[in-house]
């Protein structure tokens, strides 16, 4: 069963990885696009719609080609990394219901383990993208900006801009308060003998009811605004914040069984 659910979290990994890297084309190739996009780009554009129809088809616009062809490859990047998460969010039901059966420690371990995965997924893919565009007239609509921004990269960005009471507080209660709860409940599933796991399962049952989501929604608000600052902007969900989503809920899956384990421990 071990080796089961050790091949299964590496499945995982693997397909965590792939999404990962999707979301990165798909991110480099919308950056292709805004550049296609800005105003004078745009203009030439048109410039060359204009030709093509008044030449009745004897003109092809060459830039409406290759526009077309970052759109496709766009589209298909996107469509990858939420297909490579949807399997991702499959094996990782998969192992949970396969650990549960096996036992509550076993579900600890590698539901512990697979929320360390889908955490660090979850802090270094992109959960947000921002673009700013505007229409023009005779022109059309040109981008102004582009902004993709992972959790981590979010924090960085603030305290680029002088916001390091609020950089610290994400930093604190999104990243390393997950970080360090999810390889303790590991380590209870080990050690589970040890005088100092009650502790740690207490501790983290203290906290643990406020120090995720209200904080993440306010990480995503922050890195949506500070795209933000023209008439029209354009926000998609990227798929790290599907990551992290199920890191916040595996991680109180894997704190009840922690607690539960310790009980029976207790109260055989």
């Amino acid at each position: 069963m071990m080796l089961l659910l050790s091949s299964l979290v590496v499945m995982m990994g693997y397909f965590g990885l792939k999404a990962y890297s999707q979301a990165k084309m798909y991110e480099r190739s919308t950056q292709k696009l805004v550049i296609d996009k800005d105003i004078s780009a745009q203009a030439e554009y048109q410039a060359k719609m204009w030709m093509e129809k008044l030449s009745l088809g004897y003109y092809e616009n060459d830039k409406r080609l290759l526009r077309e062809e970052i759109m496709n490859v766009q589209k298909e990047h996107r469509s990858e990394a939420k297909r490579y998460t949807l399997y991702a969010m499959g094996v990782l039901i998969v192992i949970l219901i396969g650990s549960l059966l096996a036992g509550l420690r076993l579900f600890t371990f590698f539901g512990g383990l697979s929320a360390l995965i889908v955490l660090t997924f979850g802090l270094v893919a992109p959960l947000l993208t921002v673009t700013i565009h505007k229409e023009l007239e005779y022109i059309g609509d040109v981008i102004l900006s582009f902004e993709s921004k992972s959790l981590l990269e979010s924090v960085v960005r603030l305290c680029e801009n002088g916001e390091i009471a609020v950089a610290l507080v994400i930093l604190l209660f999104s990243i390393l308060i997950p970080l360090f709860k999810t390889l303790s409940l590991m380590f209870v599933s080990v050690v589970i003998e040890s005088r100092f796991a009650h502790g740690i399962v207490t501790f983290f049952k203290l906290i643990g009811k406020w120090s995720m989501l209200d904080v993440f929604v306010v990480a995503v608000l922050l890195v949506y605004l500070t795209g933000s600052g023209s008439d029209v902007s354009h926000a998609e969900v990227q798929v790290g914040l599907y990551f992290f989503l199920a890191y916040v809920i595996l991680s109180m899956l894997v704190s009840l069984s922690a607690d539960r384990m310790l009980s029976r421990k207790r109260d055989p």
